[in-house]
């Protein structure tokens, strides 16, 4: 076993060399990774990303391509054979086709590979060719990357911390009362850790839908073929140790058994490879749900940036540590749920929501930003009166009936404080107003030639993001 795990370390030093040799002195490779927790629009960012990446005509903001130095971009095989392909084609055709529509969410890793030809530029662009540049973007849930908080807690800490989280949540007061009638001292029955497995994963699901953001382990959420498995038969429970023999002791075996072999080969395998990383967030959905949903949300964000080895990525470094993340971008999406005019306002939140997780990244030598966009936009923007005074609002089609209408959020406060205070304080829900939102369906589109998809702010994410090393 031992021998097994010095070989297995060696073989991948062997691996980071070969890596890091040919990407340094032959075709670079950017490894994007993109997450974001449930309904934050991943699949739609990567389609949109990679379309506008093939057609430039909306990238003005992506300096290779308003300089034009990208001669060409096209799509090629994935390097990781044992990695399902991201579906670009299918998602492109659901929102562009004649009755658009939004594609299925992430459910599992992906990956898809753009090469792009770019021309230098500087001083030696006139004495060098153009070059291939490789973009690797993997696409994860991002409940799956917060486990890998779980690998920094026994069974015992991670089930305190979660009682504890959970108390007074309407969504857990069924998996309560299930915790309540069960002794935890007594023999392991299959069936009573089946029904608490069962329950507490109900309570994940209801928590996700009500806007909660702390819903792990993930694969609870989105179990796979390792569903009905002993790996995701456990749940937490009050106390420590137990008999051997226990439904406690055989909880906390469960419990390492998950980390062991689902969490940490998503870590090996895929998430340590990543040099680069955007993480989506539907702030907008969170401040509608209510203050609690802010908090807990500002929460999942300073965890989430704990999982990353943020730093820069020296040639040495890459060699003899794997990669570290450089640049991590933190996107409220759905900006096209409001008038441009509150575009600063949702952007300042997202800075204000995530300013603990990014100055960690900071100290470590990580560029990090903050910002919001729509990576397919789907409403237009007008002016209505109302009670005599003029609302910017956006217009868009229903996603439930299809019908167009005008919507109104509520004022966002320029000062992030009034929703972070309050959310920090425990409020029930916010004391001057509500903020609304609606669901969208994806417009009609007409692209001209040359032209990606209608975006906001797509072009300066991927700037931030890749811009440097084209």
């Amino acid at each position: 076993m031992v021998l097994s795990r010095i070989a297995d370390g060696i073989w991948r030093q062997v691996e980071n060399v070969q890596d890091g040799v040919s990407e340094t002195f032959f075709e670079p490779v950017i490894r994007l990774g993109v997450t974001g927790l449930a309904r934050s629009g991943k699949t739609v960012f990567i389609t949109s990303l990679v379309a506008n990446l093939l057609d430039r005509g909306r990238m003005p903001g992506l300096l290779a391509a308003s300089e034009g130095r990208i001669e060409a971009a096209f799509l090629q095989p994935q390097p990781d054979d044992t990695v399902p392909r991201f579906e670009y084609e299918n998602h492109l055709a659901a929102l562009t086709g004649p009755t658009p529509h939004w594609p299925e969410s992430t459910r599992a890793i992906s990956q898809l590979r753009l090469s792009l030809r770019v021309r230098p530029n500087g001083l030696l662009a006139g004495f060098q060719g153009p070059r291939t540049i490789h973009l690797d973007i993997v696409d994860y849930p991002g409940e799956w990357l917060l486990d890998l908080a779980l690998l920094d807690v026994d069974y015992a800490q991670w089930s305190a911390q979660v009682l504890q989280r959970i108390e007074g949540r309407d969504e857990a007061e069924a998996y309560r009362a299930l915790v309540a009638d069960t002794d935890a001292q007594a023999a392991l029955d299959e069936p009573t850790a089946q029904a608490l497995a069962a329950s507490f994963a109900g309570y994940l699901q209801a928590a996700r839908a009500n806007g909660y953001s702390d819903c792990t382990p993930g694969r609870f959420l989105l179990p796979g073929d390792l569903a009905g498995s002993p790996v995701l038969t456990f749940a937490p429970l009050p106390g420590e140790g137990g008999p051997r023999g226990s439904l406690l002791r055989e909880m906390a075996r469960r419990f390492e058994a998950y980390k062991r072999k689902v969490v940490q080969p998503f870590f090996r395998d895929h998430f340590a490879k990543i040099d680069r990383q955007i993480v989506l967030v539907d702030a907008l959905g969170a401040i509608n749900q209510g203050p609690r949903a802010v908090e807990d949300l500002r929460a999942a964000m300073t965890e989430i940036l704990s999982s990353f080895r943020p730093g820069r990525n020296g040639f040495l470094t890459q060699i003899l540590r794997g990669k570290r993340v450089e640049k991590i971008l933190f996107a409220a999406t759905k900006a096209d749920h409001l008038h441009h005019s509150q575009h600063p306002s949702l952007t300042a939140i997202m800075e204000a929501l995530t300013r603990d997780a990014r100055d960690r990244a900071r100290f470590a030598g990580a560029a990090t930003s903050a910002m919001s966009l729509a990576s397919l936009r789907a409403t237009t923007e007008a002016s209505m009166q109302h009670d005599g005074e003029t609302l910017d609002v956006v217009r868009g089609s229903l996603l439930e009936t299809g019908k167009e209408a005008a919507f109104y959020p509520g004022e966002l406060p320029k000062d992030p404080a009034y929703l972070l205070s309050p959310a920090r304080a425990g409020a029930e829900k916010w004391l001057d107003q509500d903020y609304k939102i609606m669901r969208f369906a994806p417009a009609k589109l007409n692209l001209r030639p040359g032209d990606g998809p209608p975006h906001i702010r797509l072009d300066r994410a991927a700037e931030f993001l890749i811009g440097d090393r084209l």
